[in-house]
């Protein structure tokens, strides 16, 4: 398509979630429900974790990262989607869409980076016990919860930049019930063989590099859970850190078979539904792993509880 003389697209039709009309409803509270526990429960986290003293550790700083980073990176997502369900038109400002992509990368992928650092969080704490504040001081854990941040905020940054460089003249339905950047490329009137290439590469490069650290430092963590001598030391130990391996399994598959494998034809339909775990099941689901098996929350909660009364 020649794009000098077709008309720039200034918005976007979502095509949204393939839903039949009877379910329409049924879906929209099943998903509202959700984002309000993963608003609430994760909330509940932040709240917990900055008021109690004794929850003042690497561990928990982190946990408050991931609560923050569930809430923005679900709410990048599921409240379009919640209007787009109940509503005849689904569209979004080309800005809007250039934003969500930006966003949506941001807080995803500062979140798988950051389960490598909490995997590493927990070798360090089971490995290394004695040492553990020494090693994972307040200078280690905020400057790795830094580059956490920063390397979401670069990786979101080179997708956006290269998606909003190319002309999109239409048509302008995108297959997605939000703006990616698959999706996006498919609308593109220019050669997306560079995008294609960099979402492959780069995208899939930095999944799989930061699963197979955080399945490393399961690995060792392995070795060192049969050293504990004690019964609950170890069971305290292994309910942490399946908790956690738990929400990386979860959120890491789904990401990996959105973006580290290539595009096929029919390859929008299934990202979609994997889109729905990682936006909308799995924020929901964290708080929830994290703090049903964690008894230091619990008393926390407690504690909480009889102040307040």
């Amino acid at each position: 398509m020649n794009s000098k003389n077709s008309t720039p697209v200034t918005n976007f039709v979502l095509t949204g979630l393939k839903v039949q009309v009877d379910l329409q409803v049924v879906i929209f509270l099943c998903f509202l429900l959700l984002y309000i526990i993963n608003l609430t429960a994760n909330l509940f986290i932040l709240t917990i974790t900055t008021c109690d003293a004794s929850l003042q550790t690497p561990m928990y700083f982190f946990l408050r990262n991931l609560a923050f980073l569930d809430i923005c990176f679900s709410s990048v997502v599921v409240p379009k989607m919640l209007v787009d369900l109940v509503s005849q038109k689904k569209i979004i400002s080309y800005y809007g869409c250039m934003l969500q992509v930006l966003f949506f990368h941001f807080f995803g992928t500062t979140e798988v980076t950051l389960f490598s650092v909490m995997s590493y969080d927990r070798y360090v704490a089971i490995a290394h016990p004695l040492r553990y504040t020494a090693i994972m001081n307040t200078k280690a854990y905020v400057s790795l919860s830094s580059v956490s941040w920063i390397i979401g905020f670069s990786h979101a940054s080179l997708h956006t930049i290269m998606t909003a460089r190319l002309p999109f003249c239409g048509p302008n339905i995108v297959r997605h019930f939000f703006c990616d950047v698959k999706p996006l490329l498919a609308l593109a009137c220019t050669d997306v063989s560079l995008n294609s290439k960099l979402l492959l590469r780069v995208a899939g490069t930095l999944a799989t590099t930061t699963l197979l650290l955080t399945i490393l430092s399961y690995i060792f963590i392995s070795r060192f859970l049969f050293k504990i001598k004690t019964s609950q030391g170890r069971r305290r130990a292994l309910s942490t850190c399946s908790a956690h391996f738990a929400v990386v399994t979860l959120q890491y598959g789904t990401s990996i078979f959105t973006y580290a494998l290539p595009t096929r034809k029919d390859s929008l339909d299934q990202d979609r539904a994997a889109a729905i775990i990682f936006t909308v099941i799995t924020p929901a689901l964290n708080p929830i792993i994290y703090t049903l098996r964690n008894k230091d929350m619990k008393k926390a909660f407690k504690n909480l509880f009889k102040r307040s009364n």
